[in-house]
């Protein structure tokens, strides 16, 4: 009888998958002779049914991953879609046999053209018909920028529209209806990316989530630039001999001071810098007592003298005056000398610990390659520079060139709003690369424009922040693409989560 019942069900399971198979397959030739009009432009690569644990080969080059995993039965549709004469986007589609009706695009990362294989994996999972594309090239450089200004555009701001537009035509045809939702997701350029579609495209998304947006991207780039400036970055080897340099032992030496000094500011010493904000870094304290200017006016903290003893002596590591005036340069806000304006929120202590920050962004002393490549090809469209002298002149710049519309810098998120729009973001205190305090400038320019809550009144709830109409616990991101059930982190560190929209339902 069990088993007369297990058949029974059985029957129409078989039946539907075969139904979707065979649907899948024959979905290159539906859209083929489509005419629909969200459709212009798009040449189909590749239509194929995959199975459940599946490994596939990824599309496009320059991308160096694992190959990509299918975890459930889905139908991949690969293809193009043309947006100049001189420019095209590729993305695929991940559409799974079992869809809950909810379409997803997910974003990219750095100056990255990659598809994002995990993203399409644990999307098409949960049951979403999700995209991925490659931002208008291929590969991790912004070389293919230069003297394409096209492609560029497809990168700042065209590729997610664009794409999403296609993917939303591509699932309708398959499923015979369209998406009763859809969403996007992204972190740091990514993030960037969400916040670009609220402002410019709010009919594309339903609802957007953002992790450490990279929004105001010209002046982050520019941020990048002066702190590695401020630790004597340049073009090329040799860094070692600035004397504003720090080896990356002394940022550890670093680093342990900033946990002294601030780990208490929250009433509790627990290795957890909880409260960055409040955290104000005297870097004096570790000056070696014969440098330079041999600590004439030794640094206290709390009365106590903390000028430590000389590298001669060599009873603790210490820092030159140069190191020191390096450190505060690091730990304030980025200043316009001329006007007084800020331009980038300063580095969150207690981030430097994060070992991202050596391996090729700015405390390495070379110059970092987001910097150098956005500038040199999107900015000054130039095949060479040299960054030994880069500074403020090269920020405004930026700001005036403002390549592709991509600074994504407004607080104008009415017709996003007003259409129901969700938005919601997060960003981790230990970010490496964006400095969290960008994403509360973000939300007081949505506040002062929209005059919704401002973040002075937001209340607390260790470890994060929300706005009062809803607070959801996260599970705690500190960086983009990575969980605290996927890694291991150096030292606990809190998001702050902000609600722009409260959601009603």
């Amino acid at each position: 009888m069990h088993l007369l019942t297990l058949l029974l069900f059985a029957a129409p399971l078989l039946s539907y998958a075969q139904d979707f198979e065979s649907t899948c397959l024959a979905l290159k030739s539906t859209l083929d002779q489509s005419t629909d009009a969200d459709l212009a432009g798009t040449t189909i690569l590749d239509v194929s049914y995959v199975s459940s644990n599946t490994t596939l080969e990824p599309l496009g080059s320059g991308c160096p991953m694992p190959p990509p995993q299918a975890s459930v039965p889905l139908c991949r549709v690969q293809f193009t879609t043309q947006t100049s004469p001189t420019s095209a986007v590729t993305a695929e589609a991940w559409l799974p046999e079992e869809w809950y009706g909810r379409f997803l695009t997910a974003g990219n990362g750095g100056l990255s053209g990659c598809i994002f294989y995990d993203m399409l994996q644990s999307g098409s999972a949960l049951h979403f018909a999700t995209i991925s594309h490659n931002a208008g090239h291929d590969g991790f450089s912004g070389l293919p920028f230069l003297n394409n200004p096209e492609v560029l555009l497809d990168f700042s701001s065209r590729a997610v529209h664009v794409s999403t537009v296609v993917g939303k035509a591509i699932t309708r045809e398959l499923y015979r209806r369209p998406a009763s939702k859809a969403y996007f997701a992204g972190c740091s350029a990514g993030g960037r990316q969400g916040a670009h579609s609220a402002l410019y495209h709010p009919s594309d998304f339903d609802g957007i989530l953002v992790g450490s947006p990279a929004t105001d991207w010209n002046r982050l780039m520019h941020w990048m630039g002066m702190t590695a400036r401020a630790v004597g970055a340049g073009p090329s080897q040799g860094y070692e001999s600035a004397p504003e340099f720090l080896t990356r032992d002394l940022w550890d030496v670093v680093s342990q001071e900033i946990l002294k000094q601030c780990d208490g500011l929250d009433g509790l010493e627990d290795g957890i810098i909880a409260q960055p904000d409040k955290c104000e870094f005297k870097p004096e304290v570790l000056l070696c007592s014969d440098a330079d200017e041999a600590c004439v006016a030794p640094a206290t903290l709390e009365g106590e003298l903390r000028c430590v003893e000389s590298n001669a002596n060599m009873t603790a590591p210490c820092l030159t005056p140069k190191q020191v005036a390096a450190l505060n340069t690091i730990y304030s806000p980025l200043i316009d000398a001329e006007t007084g304006e800020l331009l980038y929120p300063r580095l969150d202590p207690g981030s430097e610990a994060i070992p991202i920050y050596f391996a090729g962004l700015p405390f390495t002393g070379v110059f970092p390659m987001l910097t150098s490549e956005w500038f040199q090809y999107a900015v000054k469209n130039v095949s060479t520079y040299d960054f030994s002298s880069y500074g403020p002149a090269d920020g405004r710049l930026a700001d005036e060139i403002n390549p592709g519309g991509i600074a994504t810098w407004s607080g104008d998120f009415s017709a996003f709003r007003d259409r129901g729009g969700k938005f919601l973001t997060y960003h981790g205190s230990g970010d490496w690369i964006i400095p969290s305090g960008n994403s509360k400038r973000m939300y007081e320019l949505v506040a002062s424009t929209l005059y919704a809550p401002s973040t002075s009144n937001l209340k607390e709830q260790s470890p994060f922040t929300a706005t009062p109409e809803k607070y959801d616990q996260m599970d705690s991101f500190y960086s983009c693409g990575q969980s605290n059930n996927q890694i291991q982190r150096p030292e606990k560190t809190p998001n702050t989560i902000f609600q722009i929209f409260p959601t009603r339902n």
